[in-house]
């Protein structure tokens, strides 16, 4: 077996072209795939460790008003018997700009089980109590102050202000960019004075809220992990997509050396060499080739995974409140799994060359032409193939019309990969027809004949990169489709919902003042309150009659509370409503609801439903209105009129939107509000820069999503251009006697350019629906079963171009390097080509 295959081996340092590319696209498939894996590994375990926080997992106790809780109302509760423990937070500042949270805790009373609770060792607790106290930090954060691990304990770092911290302590269990520390020393550090941000108790141990606090329960709050899961599902998505188009670059490498190794083969079968042990041969070549391409991808995954982190974790920041470490923290089974993918991967691709080979007779390895005489074959297998992936696809369809809206995102991406995989394996036959059918056209015309012939005998090695080129433009268009009707909906979504010229979060205490204060300013037009609460969904009663009887889910939901007023609900859209769009205001101003779109695909809630509510007095039944869109937020809410908010749910003073009239300063009016009542500088914020970091953050989200397109379309270019350099030799031979026969080489290279270029712009023309139903498939089914809400589907003509373009492009660019080695090739190697 060792000389079988350092026989086999032998050839690749015949052909090191060929090594190169298939190790090239093992390499780029396995980094696109570990890069995902890597980063979903850290977000994972980032999610983890904030999940396992002692401020997560709790109940939580809060001032119904909206003002701070003090040391006064803690020590109340306490002497009362209650099992309460203070919580103090705030952020600060790195010295490079990293923004901190800082976590102040009393461990004497901390419910739970966490290292801080009194379970601790005593010497543990009596640093961590008494000055100077202790801040502890998970290992991932040192590198914000520009600190070795090794020089990290007892260290006292400064802040951004000046400002030293208590020596540090590293926690790993801890989440990133936060700080935890004794009450007593968080207090100092953020100048909170007796204010405490909340009082926390262990799940369940209290019955019922005391007056004038506001009881959330632990299992009303949703952990980051489920809030994070369709974005990372999404990921996982792309970077499959981008390890099946890097395999295509494998298959084509793979059949062309088991095709020039034919004679090999045949000389291997007559010194004795059984056909099984041949293969067996073969497979742990795969295997030997596998793991150093396995290796070399992931190494490049991690390098890709650090690039494209902090994007990933700007975005889970903005959209889900989810801290992501800024350092991978990669367990055992990454690397593992990673070797494990691109094995298999490897192994599926070579599959079909061991199944050929061996099926090949012994006196069928002599011949050449016995690996094209089986393409006829393959290609009606390819048709079967792609009947039974479009049958499977229409299952899943029509499974999909049978679930509830919001179900099925599993079902949807299988739908999305049966189209594509139904599509790639119909191109090469509906190609060879094609160029059959235009070879008897061209009968006339003897070049074009021969180009057309030609370009058929080249269809065995440039279907897959076709193939290749036909899944990774159509996903570009898909997506690009997608992102680009996404980002024209939310800014006009934003144009909507931003109707104040100005906005305001003031303090509570000073909420009402402020509200007066601008209600006597001749320049203010509207005043535009917002609040805010938290409540559980009960029951659900179809058309206002339905049966008293709870749900067995009772999902946590928002309850938000807006103006409805001349400003804004003119502009706010409306999905569905009972009926029409003026009574459903009516109806919200008299009381009644309205739910976003997530709630309602994913509780089957529709206008005329009546709600049932956990309030603070009891129950809460509110009839919906209308449903409206609520793009990027991840949660089910509730719409009520500021007035009913308060008086049914008790809702702490929130945000004020200023709207002034025609033209008022607003900058003036800023700064006479921030002198009156001592507000800082950039307390009220104008309209166009909330739209401007609003949509900064969008753009941030989209940038790992074209990345991964654009690495997949450049994918599929390195596997065109390694089916043109793995056959550049056989093409001379055939270019050769046309050469002899007076055709010029810049007459040939032409041919080349004009095969290949219109080979691809038909690929490119197929990719054109194919990515119309991709987009569609996004928006209107994954969509909708990852986040909740639909989006409606956009085309853009610009996008349509330039996949034409791209296609025609990508071709043209892997066709110029064998045009160029052709026309630099001297006339006596084309001689000599021709004598061979």
């Amino acid at each position: 077996m060792t000389t079988v295959l350092a026989t086999l081996l032998s050839h690749y340092r015949r052909h090191p072209g060929q090594l190169v590319m298939l190790l090239l696209g093992l390499w780029v498939a396995s980094a696109l795939w570990s890069g995902v894996q890597a980063i979903n590994a850290s977000a994972r375990d980032s999610y983890a460790r904030a999940e396992a926080l002692f401020s997560t997992g709790l109940d939580r106790l809060e001032r119904r008003d909206g003002e701070a809780l003090t040391r006064d109302d803690y020590l109340a509760l306490r002497l009362a018997g209650l099992p309460v423990s203070p919580l103090l937070e705030g952020t600060l500042a790195a010295p490079d700009g990293t923004r901190l949270t800082v976590i102040g805790i009393d461990p004497l009373t901390l419910p739970g089980d966490s290292e801080f609770a009194t379970a601790g060792s005593t010497g543990e607790l009596t640093g961590f109590l008494s000055p100077l106290w202790q801040t502890r930090l998970a290992p991932d954060l040192l590198a914000a102050f520009g600190l070795a691990r090794a020089e990290a304990e007892g260290a006292t770092p400064r802040l951004a202000d000046g400002r030293t911290l208590p020596p540090l302590t590293l926690a790993p269990s801890l989440p990133p960019d936060t700080l935890v520390m004794d009450i007593a020393a968080a207090a100092a550090l953020l100048e909170s004075g007796a204010r405490l941000t909340r009082l926390v108790a262990a799940p369940g141990a209290l019955g019922e809220a005391p007056a004038g606090l506001a009881l959330t329960r632990a299992d009303v709050l949703v952990s980051p992990g489920q809030l994070t899961e369709s974005f990372h599902l999404n990921l996982t998505a792309l970077a499959l997509l981008a390890l099946v188009v890097g395999l295509f670059i494998v298959q084509a490498a793979l059949g062309l050396a088991l095709e020039q190794r034919l004679g090999m083969l045949r000389t291997l079968r007559a010194l004795g060499v059984s056909g099984r042990a041949l293969v067996a041969a073969l497979a742990l070549e795969l295997v030997l080739l596998g793991i150093v391409g396995a290796l070399a991808g992931i190494a490049g995954g991690v390098w890709l995974a650090r690039a494209l982190l902090p994007d990933v974790a700007a975005t889970l920041g903005s959209l889900y409140g989810a801290g992501v470490g800024a350092e991978l923290r990669l367990p055992w089974h990454y690397w593992v799994g990673g070797v494990a993918v691109t094995l298999g991967g490897l192994l599926l691709a070579g599959s079909g060359v061991l199944w050929r080979a061996a099926r090949l007779s012994v006196l069928g390895l002599g011949q050449a032409q016995a690996w094209r005489s089986g393409f006829r074959r393959q290609l009606a297998l390819m048709g079967a193939a792609g009947g039974v992936t479009a049958l499977v696809g229409l299952a899943l369809a029509a499974w999909l019309s049978r679930l509830p809206p919001g179900e099925g995102l599993v079902a949807g991406f299988g739908l999305v990969g049966a189209l594509l995989l139904a599509c790639a394996l119909w191109l090469p036959p509906l190609l060879g027809a094609a160029l059959a059918g235009l070879t008897h056209l061209a009968r006339r015309r003897p070049l074009a004949q021969w180009a057309l012939a030609d370009l058929q005998l080249q269809l065995p090695r440039l279907s897959l990169a076709m193939m290749a080129l036909l899944v990774a433009l159509s996903a570009n268009l898909g997506v690009s489709s997608m992102v680009g009707g996404f980002r024209l909906t939310f800014l006009e979504w934003l144009d909507q919902r931003l109707v104040a010229d100005l906005y305001l979060r003031p303090p509570a205490e000073q909420f009402a003042a402020i509200d007066a204060w601008l209600a006597e300013r001749p320049e203010v037009v509207e005043r535009l309150a917002t609040r805010r609460s938290e409540s559980r969904l009960l029951a659900i009663e179809p058309g206002g009659a339905g049966s008293d009887a709870p749900q067995a889910r009772q999902p946590p939901v928002s309850v938000y509370g807006i103006t409805p007023g001349a400003t804004l609900s003119p502009s706010w859209p409306l999905v569905a409503t009972r009926d029409g769009r003026e009574a459903a205001w009516a109806a919200f101003r008299d009381g009644e609801a309205f739910v976003n779109e997530q709630l309602a695909v994913a509780e089957g809630i529709a206008p005329g439903d009546r709600l049932r509510l956990e309030a603070p007095g009891g129950e809460v039944q509110l009839e919906v209105a209308a449903i409206y869109p609520d793009y990027g937020n991840p949660r089910g809410e509730v719409l009520l009129a500021v007035p009913h908010l308060v008086e049914r749910f008790g809702a702490p003073p929130g945000s004020l939107g200023i709207v002034l009239g025609e033209g008022a300063d607003g900058a003036a009016l800023a700064e006479a509000l921030a002198d009156a009542f001592g507000l800082g500088r950039d307390s009220v914020q104008d309209q166009r820069e909330v739209k401007r970091i609003a949509t900064g953050i969008f753009e941030r989200t989209f940038t790992i999503t074209r990345a991964l397109n654009a690495l997949t379309l450049g994918v599929a270019a390195l596997a065109l251009l390694a089916s043109l350099l793995a056959q550049a030799g056989e093409r001379r031979r055939r270019l050769a006697p046309l050469w002899a026969l007076g055709v010029p080489r810049a007459r040939l290279g032409q041919l080349q350019l004009a095969q290949l270029g219109g080979t691809a712009l038909v690929v490119g023309l197929a990719a054109i629906p194919l990515g119309i139903a991709i987009a569609w498939g996004l928006v209107a089914v994954i969509n909708v079963a990852a986040f909740g809400w639909r989006l409606p589907l956009h085309l853009f003509p610009g996008e349509i171009l330039l996949t034409l373009a791209t296609a025609v492009g990508v071709a043209l660019l892997a066709a110029a390097l064998p045009v160029l080695r052709l026309w630099r090739t001297p006339p006596r190697d084309l001689l000599a080509e021709e004598a061979a």
